[in-house]
């Protein structure tokens, strides 16, 4: 069977290759230091996650590699709006644009109009994409443990910091344990196989005991229902990232906020 990360792995490379060209990187570098300067207060992803009652992140994705378009006219300046609007502790929102239909715009059009902390979502393989993430308003990105080594995950991370990021790490099964030794922010669990995008929720609950306790947990993918969060809560977990369930529905706001009212 073909593995979907690693084409969309080689398909990211060219693509930062061809951003660096049009916006070089000491120009983009320059740009957020100067932004740095300004001091912009940051928000924390992992904060918003513990304070929050329901700590769901949600998810603006209007396409996927197994689904195809889920939501083709999706708005970037409406969607995320009003999921804050209804309950959500954070946003996250794709930016690989030939896989999933997102544009590094979404997140600089959503930023003015949102006060919650939003994740960057994307393959990020080199640490230009992690200027670019602070250069468009994002407060935090995803790493993800089966397309890095450790020592680059350790790298990213470090350098994400120094751009006043936040880290989620994501793992996928307990082999890639040892990445979470890292000083990452907080360490999800993707309950989709990126290599085939079959979805079981139960892989997140098999590797709840074995992820470290003193990182804010988060359960990624496949959870469609209120009852699984109550359980995954009862796990451990205090973030759930869901895109599908609400961007897949007429209304992903009130889909939102029924979901909400559920747990």
């Amino acid at each position: 069977m073909k593995d979907i990360l690693e084409e969309i792995v080689a398909c990211k490379r060219i693509e930062v290759a061809t951003q660096k060209e049009l916006l070089p990187p000491r120009k983009l570098y320059a740009e957020v230091e100067r932004m740095m300067a300004e001091g912009v207060t940051k928000r924390s992803l992992s904060r918003a996650l513990t304070e929050n009652d329901y700590g769901i992140i949600a998810e603006f994705k209007r396409k996927s590699p197994s689904k195809g378009w889920i939501k083709e006219d999706g708005k970037p300046e409406e969607i995320p709006l009003s999921y804050e609007q209804n309950g959500a502790a954070a946003l996250s929102i794709l930016t690989d644009e030939k896989f999933f239909g997102g544009s590094l715009d979404f997140i600089r059009n959503a930023r003015p109009l949102v006060s919650r902390p939003i994740l960057r979502k994307d393959f990020i393989i080199d640490e230009y994409q992690l200027f670019q993430a602070r250069h468009i308003g994002a407060d935090a990105v995803l790493l993800i443990a089966a397309d890095l080594t450790r020592q680059e995950v350790r790298s990213l991370t470090a350098t994400a910091h120094e751009l006043e990021l936040e880290v989620l790490l994501e793992l996928h099964s307990e082999q890639e344990l040892d990445y979470a030794e890292t000083d990452v922010d907080t360490v999800g669990v993707n309950n989709r196989n990126l290599g085939t995008f079959v979805t079981d929720v139960q892989n997140s609950f098999r590797m709840a005991s074995r992820l470290p306790q003193d990182k804010v947990l988060v359960s990624e993918s496949g959870i469609a229902s209120a009852g699984t969060i109550r359980l995954l809560r009862e796990a451990g977990y205090r973030g759930f990232l869901i895109g599908e369930t609400f961007m897949k529905s007429d209304k992903p706001a009130e889909t939102l906020k029924d979901f909400i009212s559920q747990i």
